[in-house]
């Protein structure tokens, strides 16, 4: 009886799989043989696609820059009139832990930059188009620049570091303080100018 041939993996899918591993296991757990046994095929079907692992890798890199700076356009292009808002969206979107994959992913990046040129080239691209995209939005809002890279770095850095901590007993109220640390972070008027009215 003949076996049914199976379907040929593309090049996507060994990078999708390549990325899941590396939120999984970092940088160090993709290899071939992990991905070919993950996606059910023998490593000969991972040569039809790439060179070796390292044509993988760069296309992991890729992969995950072109997608993290379309979302970013997407998330910091505001219609005319919506710019404040459209700070508090990005806000609440980044700072949620509803896709843990993603920020998984991100750690496993910024690990995998210490050690290797091409990946901190990489993080770094990603996080000035983050910055660059964040400060155009407050500078459509009228603050001034210097203010508007300070608050897009603010911005980040809360995104973040909220992303990675165990928080929910620190204050009995989380609700609010977030909503305080959104209003800090995206209001044209500093703290300072406000307690000076």
């Amino acid at each position: 009886m003949e076996k049914t041939p199976r379907a040929q993996l593309d090049r996507e899918t060994w990078i999708q799989t390549a990325l899941d591993t590396l939120a999984d296991e970092g940088v160090t757990g993709v290899r071939v043989e992990v991905l070919a046994k993950r996606l059910h095929v023998t490593k000969g079907s991972f040569y039809w696609h790439f060179k070796d692992r390292q044509d993988l890798l760069s296309g992991v890199l890729e992969t995950w820059k072109d997608g993290r700076i379309r979302d970013i356009i997407k998330q910091t292009r505001p219609e005319a009139g919506t710019e404040e808002a459209q700070i508090f969206r990005v806000i609440d979107v980044y700072s949620t832990s509803r896709n843990r994959k993603g920020i998984l992913i991100e750690l496993a990046m910024r690990e995998w930059a210490r050690r290797d040129e091409a990946a901190a080239a990489i993080v770094e691209e990603v996080d000035t188009w983050r910055l660059r995209c964040a400060r155009e939005l407050f500078l459509a809002c009228g603050v001034p620049m210097h203010e508007a890279s300070t608050r897009s770095m603010l911005l980040y850095a809360y995104v973040f570091g909220v992303s990675m901590m165990n928080y929910e007993k620190f204050d009995g109220d989380v609700a609010r303080m977030k909503d305080d640390i959104r209003a800090l972070i995206a209001h044209s008027q500093t703290p300072q100018a406000s307690a000076k009215d």
